[in-house]
């Protein structure tokens, strides 16, 4: 991606701001819900049920809440759906402190949690670009400062304090994400509003729907990004659901400790967010996010076969350093290449087939654990990693990313419309 001098604009800074106390939350919550869920249940199926809950409203509502938010105000999406789910954090917050609390309560939490996120995720997608004049390097940027932040927040700080918070009470870590999301409301609510890119046209929501998902899958570039997350998420999700057991029975890791394995793959997100501008200009887009999947590969597999918390720690910090630049130069990549009236659309599904293959790794890792032994999800993720690598690498190559870009930009509005020239027209479809 080119290189510009153009600054940032101020609102970006509002929305890095309010992301950045959102995802300190997150990490808080990170850490203290498998912790609080492991004080109602030793059952690896019932914690599964949890880590899979908040991810179900993206298989049941993932395509139509795209085509929803395509039709919405984007700005005003995103702060009413984190103070919707500031309020309903108070009701398992009430249930921890009359001990109450159950391991339904916390799934059903999780799922209207999930349902929340799907709508402020997707509009924070799509405003994005928007905001920042869909230009790739300044999107580049951005996405690199709100990954870095994200990073920090979510995995850095919020897992030791999500377990210090714990120490102090089930219903402490649930008051502190409450508040993270009402400061990020009101800051969210300050940021400029962006009028919608095209008028809303008279189709069915469902119509609308089909044409951002077909956008998706017609393209091998798109479908590419999009399949990379979902393979991902089945063998992430896998590990993370036993991970809190895992760390406690095989590697003699306390609760405290538990949140600072979590902080060593964050410390390598942080890296990796801040050198994924670096490695796309040194290897390109598509061949750097071939190597990245690489790495997150053989970094679970050392995970699996660590012998103590040192080398399970390094690990981790090694596929998160992975997983931070895949997480600034995929989401970058998209949103230049996307037209602005699909980009709703695009992202939910995107993330939605991400989504949607977590409850898979969720369950598949509570059953392996189950049936085999603790340390066989671990592996059976490293080998999912490692393959989606080789099968995706062709569809992201660098050749595919530079002939949607020569196609993207010789769009002058925001809706990218596309050249005349029918070889670019193409150029996105290219096998």
């Amino acid at each position: 991606m080119t290189s510009t001098t153009r600054q940032l604009p101020t609102g970006f800074g509002r929305l890095w701001t309010a992301q950045t106390i959102s995802s300190l939350g997150d990490g808080v919550m990170q850490a203290a819900l498998p912790l609080i869920a492991l004080t109602l249940t030793r059952d690896p199926m019932a914690l599964a049920v949890v880590s899979a809950a908040g991810t179900l409203p993206w298989l049941l509502f993932g395509v139509l809440g795209g085509a929803l938010v395509d039709r919405w105000d984007r700005r005003r999406t995103m702060w009413v759906m984190d103070a919707a789910r500031a309020v309903l954090l108070a009701v398992p917050a009430a249930a921890a402190a009359l001990d109450v609390l159950s391991i339904p309560l916390l799934a059903a939490v999780a799922f209207l949690l999930g349902l929340g996120g799907l709508f402020f995720d997707t509009a924070a997608t799509a405003y994005l670009p928007d905001l920042l004049g869909r230009e790739p390097a300044l999107l580049e940027r951005a996405n690199s400062r709100l990954r870095g932040a994200q990073t920090a927040m979510s995995g850095f700080a919020g897992p030791p304090a999500g377990s210090a918070l714990l120490a102090l009470g089930r219903a402490v870590p649930l008051l502190a994400d409450t508040v993270s999301f009402l400061l990020s409301a009101l800051l969210v609510r300050s940021l400029p509003a962006i009028p919608r890119p095209v008028p809303e046209v008279r189709e069915s929501l469902l119509r609308q729907a089909r044409a951002g998902a077909s956008h998706v899958f017609r393209d091998r570039l798109l479908l590419g990004l999009a399949l990379r997350p979902a393979v991902g998420n089945i063998a992430f999700l896998a590990v993370e659901t036993v991970l809190a057991l895992f760390a406690h029975d095989r590697l003699g890791i306390d609760t405290y400790g538990f949140g600072l394995l979590l902080t060593a793959e964050a410390t390598g997100g942080l890296l990796g967010a801040g050198i994924a501008s670096y490695l796309g200009r040194r290897l390109g887009t598509g061949t750097a996010l071939t190597c990245t999947a690489a790495v997150e590969g053989l970094a679970i597999l050392g995970l699996a076969a660590a012998p103590n918390p040192y080398v399970a720690g390094l690990a981790l910090a090694v596929c998160g350093a992975g997983m931070g630049a895949t997480m600034v130069l995929g989401p970058s990549l998209r949103q230049a290449i996307v037209p602005a009236h699909l980009m709703g659309r695009v992202a939910s599904t995107s993330r939605m087939l991400a989504m949607c293959a977590a409850p898979i790794g969720a369950f598949l890792g509570g059953w392996l654990a189950t049936t085999y032994d603790i340390r066989t999800p671990l592996y059976a993720a490293a080998v999912l990693l490692l393959a989606m690598t080789a099968v995706t690498a062709s569809m992201t190559s660098n050749r595919r990313v530079e002939a949607a870009l020569r196609a993207a930009a010789p769009a002058g509005g925001p809706d990218h419309p596309a050249s005349k020239d029918p070889a670019q027209e193409s150029a996105p479809d290219l096998l």
